[in-house]
């Protein structure tokens, strides 16, 4: 049985004539259907509830629909919203323009009611298509977590924020200890379920909405932990190490007879003279110490590469 609550679609109308939002919301009763009287309005509404489509008025006083539909699409948090015009405007060139500046559709007065419905939820599957799309293009197969392509771009993404902010970024780069011979010896599917054991222990660790998990390679991972400084980074991945360690998944050709992990720990406070690339080869340098000065630890990457469980 499939417990999954699929939840209506949210829409978002937007029209300076509240007799026209009626109109069009009552088309849509199955639909979560939210309204906005102004393009200010509207703009912040489809912001803070990222809705999946807007149904949008070209004629509006202050902001009309075309400038509504380029600040959408100029914000990479809305942008990906599809637009539909709805205007009295039957003007093949204002169709174009609205086309220019963004918009899915454009549909001029008087309107079909089934036209206007079928071609919102043709709009909706598309975006949930490409989502989807987007879904699997950053996610690891086999792991279900982020994969690397995703890792570098929110890598990427997370340094800028932190010189912005001026806030430290922690990184922790992490490697499950003797996976080959775990390979060999127990076969690459239980290899593989070892992994999404890793994961998940990773997962359940990565406490904050900001930290973000990520496989990075192979039996390699990544852990990204913004606004965190070095103590905090180190108890966490400690953490992980415990946490791991607790699963006493066996492991007969590692020295503490159960899967363990090994983990680089690097802290910076970004400046003109640091990159996000030096961040992940100081982790880089930690994981090597840490696998060097014998497994199943955290390193801290620092001057003396310093050393906590």
């Amino acid at each position: 049985m499939n417990s999954q609550i699929t939840l209506p679609a949210r829409l978002l109308i937007v029209d300076d004539d509240p007799i026209n939002i009626r109109l069009l919301a009552h088309l849509f009763e199955d639909y979560d259907v939210l309204f906005a009287t102004t393009g200010k309005k509207a703009l912040e509404i489809a912001l803070h509830e990222q809705p999946d489509l807007i149904l949008l008025d070209v004629m509006m006083p202050k902001m009309n629909g075309y400038e509504v539909c380029r600040r959408l699409k100029a914000d990479s948090l809305t942008a990906d919203i599809p637009v539909i015009f709805i205007t009295a405007h039957s003007d093949v060139n204002e169709e174009i323009r609205g086309l220019e500046v963004g918009a899915a559709d454009y549909i001029s007065k008087p309107f079909c009611p089934g036209v206007v419905k079928i071609r919102v939820r043709n709009q909706i599957e598309l975006k949930h298509a490409r989502e989807k799309l987007t879904r699997l293009a950053i996610t690891d197969g086999l792991t279900g977590i982020a994969n690397r392509r995703c890792f570098d771009e929110q890598l990427a993404h997370e340094w800028h924020r932190a010189t912005r902010t001026n806030q430290s970024l922690a990184l922790a780069m992490i490697d499950v200890d003797w996976f080959k011979k775990y390979n060999d010896h127990y076969g690459h599917q239980a290899g593989d379920d070892c992994l999404r054991q890793v994961a998940m222990v990773l997962t359940h660790s990565a406490k904050r909405d900001s930290d973000f998990v990520a496989r990075y390679g192979g039996e390699e991972f990544a852990l990204i932990l913004p606004m965190t400084h070095h103590e905090t980074a180190l108890i966490v991945m400690g953490n992980v190490c415990r946490a791991l360690s607790n699963l006493a998944l066996p492991h007969a050709l590692s020295e503490f007879g159960k899967v363990t992990i090994s983990a680089g720990v690097a802290v910076r406070m970004p400046d003109e003279y640091e990159t996000a690339e030096n961040l992940v080869s100081h982790a880089d340098a930690a994981l090597y110490t840490a696998k060097h000065q014998g497994r199943n630890q955290a390193v801290l990457f620092s001057n003396n590469n310093l050393t906590e469980f």
